[in-house]
């Protein structure tokens, strides 16, 4: 059984490999060559990513790949997309190829504004705590300018602070809302050194006011933190055309193509079960362009996915609709990124997947990550209403299964081409490698 640890952190790094391999795992040796196979062998770059975080011991590699052919807003683009699962680059790729030559993507960011909160407990009257807050709203912007200098020089900063009453849904708790522009920053740590400053001068100014009465000058700030849920910082991403040019390479009619897709969507928007799944393709393509660049695909996953439960029942991402001849399909998400500070600036691959991107703003950025979820979801949906999504996705397992069961390079030349023409099920390519080898 393996033993506790302490000062876990203070080993070097060959110590901690050490402990984790021995304490672990069946092959210590064996483990601690594996970590090292993954080091990158210039040396510096290697301390750079061990210092990203805590404990590191070696690299965890995703495939960088690139999907290419996306005409936004008039502009070619190629995707850089960091994700390990099958299919992902190969139908948005497909997507964009589809959109090209039907005018492309458009794209509008509706807002930019991202949220915090100072979270409190009053004890005492509502209308005298509106006051107080009313009466030292101007020190919360003083006391934050050294934090805000520099952003407010750029155009961003504090836009908002107003008092909201939760007491309906917890006993004597409050809350300042707070609305903060960061513009190219995804500004996590501005926004979280200026509540925290907002919770300092709320306490203080509490405690000495002649606004409240006694008994209510005790305000307990329980956490000061900004929030990943942000839907006033929304962007919308689109496609539309003829329905008489949706017919290439799906084996069905424009017309029933075009209402298929429709219904599809009106059922993610009807059934959460089938919504969680459609959406989870959605992400598939956000994710991937999101990490590819840096940023921090949890917060965005969870604010995109609590915006899509606004309504009190989780829909879908994804709206279309067929009006005067005209399909459209559109994608409305909230979504925070940056484009400056963080790994963006110290990552090699990030620099590069922002070079590529051919440098960016935020908002540029958040219209680019929203193609990519629109794209990979009209990929997705358009199997499902046709093909099926295993004949497309099983294709791309194939190499996959292959590797797993230790096919040469040969043999896995000729299965992708036997595959071209036949299902690629896992059952069936075990079957199409062992009938090739026994007849070798």
């Amino acid at each position: 059984m393996p033993e506790p640890v302490e000062g876990f952190s203070k080993l070097s790094k060959e110590e901690k490999i050490r402990w984790i391999a021995e304490q672990y795992t069946e092959d210590p040796e064996a483990c601690i060559a594996l970590l090292k196979t993954y080091w990158n062998t210039d040396g510096r770059l290697q301390r750079l990513h061990d210092e990203f975080i805590e404990n590191t011991l070696t690299n965890y590699y995703l495939p960088f790949g690139i999907a290419p052919n996306f005409l936004i807003d008039g502009k070619l683009y190629a995707l850089p997309m960091a994700i390990e699962e099958s299919s992902v680059v190969a139908a948005a790729s497909k997507a964009a190829k589809f959109w090209l030559t039907r005018g492309g993507f458009t794209t509008k960011v509706l807002g930019t504004e991202k949220i915090g909160q100072v979270h409190f407990i009053y004890e005492g009257d509502p209308a005298r705590l509106g006051e107080f807050i009313t009466s030292i709203t101007p020190l919360f912007f003083e006391e934050t300018r050294p934090i805000t200098k520099n952003m407010v020089a750029r155009g961003g900063g504090i836009k908002k602070i107003e008092l909201r009453d939760k007491t309906s849904a917890l006993d004597h708790y409050y809350q300042l809302h707070c609305t903060f522009e960061t513009l190219d920053a995804m500004g996590a740590n501005f926004i979280n050194s200026c509540l925290e400053q907002f919770a300092r001068t709320l306490r203080r100014e509490a405690i000495s006011s002649d606004i409240l009465e006694d008994g209510e000058r005790n305000i307990e700030v329980v956490m000061s933190i900004l929030s990943n849920y942000v839907p006033q910082c929304l962007v919308r991403a689109e496609v539309s055309c003829k329905v008489e040019e949706l017919g290439a390479d799906t084996g069905i009619s424009p017309q029933e193509f075009a209402d298929k897709l429709v219904r599809a969507v009106a059922i993610a928007n009807a059934e959460p079960y089938r919504a969680v799944t459609h959406n989870k393709g959605i992400m598939n393509g956000i994710d991937a362009v999101v990490l590819a660049t840096g940023n921090d695909f949890r917060a965005v996953e969870a604010g995109i996915h609590a915006y899509a439960s606004r309504q009190g029942a989780y829909k879908s991402l994804t709206q279309a609709e067929i009006r005067d001849g005209v399909f459209r399909f559109w994608i409305e998400i909230p979504i925070a990124l940056g484009t400056v500070g963080g790994l963006t600036t110290l990552h090699p691959l990030v620099k590069l997947a922002l070079e590529i991107l051919q440098h960016p703003s935020a908002k540029e950025l958040m219209g680019i990550v929203a193609v990519a979820g629109l794209a990979q979801n009209f990929a997705a949906v358009q199997s499902l209403v046709t093909t099926g999504i295993q004949q497309g996705h099983m294709k791309m397992h194939l190499l996959n299964i292959l590797n797993q069961m230790g096919a040469t390079e040969e043999e896995k030349k000729q299965l992708v081409e036997y595959f071209k023409k036949h299902s690629a099920t896992h059952n069936a390519v075990v079957e199409a490698l062992e009938k090739l080898r026994e007849s070798s």
